[in-house]
């Protein structure tokens, strides 16, 4: 998208689209939105660091960094969001294991992304600087979020935030001088579409989900698999390099989740079990 588009005015029509589609299911399902002094604060604050600063930054600073380099700096909210996490007073104490996990799946990101010429990660330092204050802003946002006491339901809140984001993106957008038209193209039209459905709708809605239900350890998880993703899916369709480091580094992600998310344990408590006959395995 923010190659075929102007990317700032693209951003803010995307989550003000968003925005509406997911006011008319809220108020569907939860009736008008409810306004307070306090609630704007909540929405303005959340605003501003998971849409203003996070997704704004970002799309500006795409425009200068290589896709595999901005994904390395998109995977710092794992460990951002898993230390902010134990403040607040919601705060959740990270485990042993735990901080393993985070060290292992950073480490895994690296293995898939890492570029095969080191000196690109000197180039455009004050744009990949750029991208980690989105990524702080975001982190921040998720854990203040987590820590409100909110008047509206969790869908009506998530369509205020979108609507006041995409508002700030426009502003900004004029303010820069981008212009206020888009080009429509094929690319970037089906990006614009893609992003407005299964990323600002669909996953913002679960991660929001998660913030609320989840220890912060494993709401940042997201972050580690992202990547993985992406490189999958750019040897898939794009015909890029999958090599045996970036194959070693999926499965160093998986490991990393893993360890944050409690699954190892679980895995290794339940073989223990089964060796002492417990839980045995069942007939061929």
């Amino acid at each position: 998208m923010v190659t075929h588009e102007p990317p700032l005015l693209a951003a803010g029509l995307r989550f003000t689209l968003a925005g509406l589609l997911l006011g008319v299911i809220a108020w569907w399902r939860h009736g008008p939105p409810r306004f307070s002094r306090r609630e704007a604060r909540h929405v303005l604050t959340v605003m501003a660091g998971s849409v203003l600063v996070s997704n704004g930054f970002n799309v500006v600073a795409m425009q200068h960094v290589a896709s595999n380099l901005s994904a390395v700096l998109n995977a710092t909210p794992a460990l951002m969001i898993a230390w902010l996490g134990t403040l607040g007073h919601r705060a959740s104490p990270l485990s042993g294991t735990a901080r393993l996990g985070l060290v292992t799946g950073f480490g895994g990101v690296l293995l898939v992304l890492w570029p095969d010429d080191l000196a690109a990660l000197g180039a455009g330092l004050r744009w990949q600087l750029l991208i980690l204050v989105g990524c702080l802003g975001w982190s921040l946002a998720t854990v203040y979020f987590r820590n409100a006491t909110l008047l509206n339901a969790p869908l009506t809140f998530l369509s205020l935030q979108m609507l006041a984001g995409g508002a700030a993106l426009l502003a900004w957008a004029a303010f820069r001088g981008d212009g206020l038209a888009m080009n429509w193209t094929p690319g970037g039209t089906a990006a614009f579409l893609w992003l407005t459905v299964m990323s600002s709708c669909l996953a913002y809605s679960a991660y929001q989900f998660l913030a609320l239900h989840a220890a912060p350890v494993v709401v940042g998880s997201y972050a580690y698999v992202n990547p993985g993703i992406a490189a999958l899916l750019g040897w898939l369709a794009l015909d890029e390099t999958l090599t045996p480091a970036k194959l070693a580094g999926m499965a160093v992600i998986l490991l990393g989740v893993a360890l944050v998310t409690g699954y190892a344990g679980r895995l290794v408590d339940l073989a223990r079990r089964r060796s002492r006959g417990a839980y045995p395995l069942p007939p061929r």
